[in-house]
């Protein structure tokens, strides 16, 4: 389980695949823009020309990119990678993407007698960088545990959460809980601004106690300076959003705090805010 395919080298995949190389595994990779994965090949990586060819002879192919139209492409398109890779190939997805469409993909790659997993990720780009990422793993309980080796170079965290597709909808429960967090914290830190309160006081005095979290600490926190630059891109928690309103409808539960976070998400994205980080949402409750 030496050769692995990876294809995805944005902010986040960058570096899960350089962690991968430094653990000595013999990396092949893929991106749509060539630029963005020449410092994996200056490091050792061989670049591919297409996904499908990225695929071919590997022990496992990794994905993460960037919504479930692109996942759906990749996996079951004409040239895609079940089409490619091997009988015997582990097919890991590290996207968020959609439960049911990860349900699919196993289903499909099990007819060709590949593993497919859905590995989705917590940790943003720091995570990413520092190989401490959150991976929340559905499929085969076998498959998980002989990819363990894989996933320990690139997360710290890593739960086997059930059968296929049951990473995809822990994840969703992540960035359902992170919506609420993060508006909760921007409607505190909008209430200290309108009050004439000082920012920096109040986050000094509230973020080690009860009301401190990770969304106030990690992320809103860069905000207070205008630091809009992302860790994790507003348009993706949009689409992880939209993920769990849609799955919310078929599994007959209301999400109304999730639903008004995404309203606000996409008033921001249709401002221009869209490649911006998530600490933009703060933008919304103090314009």
């Amino acid at each position: 389980m030496n050769k692995i395919g990876f294809i995805g080298t944005g902010i986040m995949g960058n570096a899960m695949a350089e962690h991968l190389l430094a653990a000595g595994y013999e990396l092949s990779v893929y991106n749509r823009t060539k630029a963005k994965a020449m410092n994996l090949v200056e490091k050792g990586a061989v670049y591919c020309e297409s996904a499908g060819q990225c695929a071919k002879d590997q022990d496992v192919v990794i994905t993460i990119v960037g919504y479930p139209q692109d996942v759906e492409q990749l996996y079951l398109g004409e040239d895609g990678i079940i089409a490619n890779a091997k009988e015997g190939a582990y097919l890991i997805d590290m996207t968020t993407s959609s439960p049911v469409l990860a349900d699919k993909i196993y289903s499909e790659a099990s007819k060709k007698g590949q593993q497919a997993l859905d590995a989705p990720v917590t940790g943003g780009d720091s995570g990413a960088k520092n190989a401490s990422l959150s991976i929340l793993v559905g499929g085969d309980e076998a498959a998980y545990e002989k990819m363990l080796p894989v996933f320990s170079c690139m997360g710290k965290n890593i739960v086997y959460e059930g059968s296929a597709g049951a990473g995809q909808k822990t994840k969703a429960c992540n960035q359902i809980a992170i919506a609420g967090a993060l508006a909760g914290a921007c409607e505190a830190f909008a209430y200290a601004k309108a009050s004439g309160l000082s920012i920096e006081n109040v986050y000094d005095a509230i973020s080690q106690g009860a009301a401190g979290s990770f969304q106030m600490n990690n992320v809103l926190k860069r905000a207070f300076s205008d630091d809009f630059e992302p860790g994790f891109m507003l348009k993706h928690f949009i689409k992880d959003m939209k993920i769990g309103t849609d799955t919310a409808e078929q599994f007959s539960i209301k999400l109304p705090v999730l639903s008004q976070v995404l309203s606000e998400a996409e008033e921001l994205q249709q401002d221009g805010m869209g490649e911006k980080g998530t600490q933009s949402l703060f933008k919304f409750y103090v314009k």
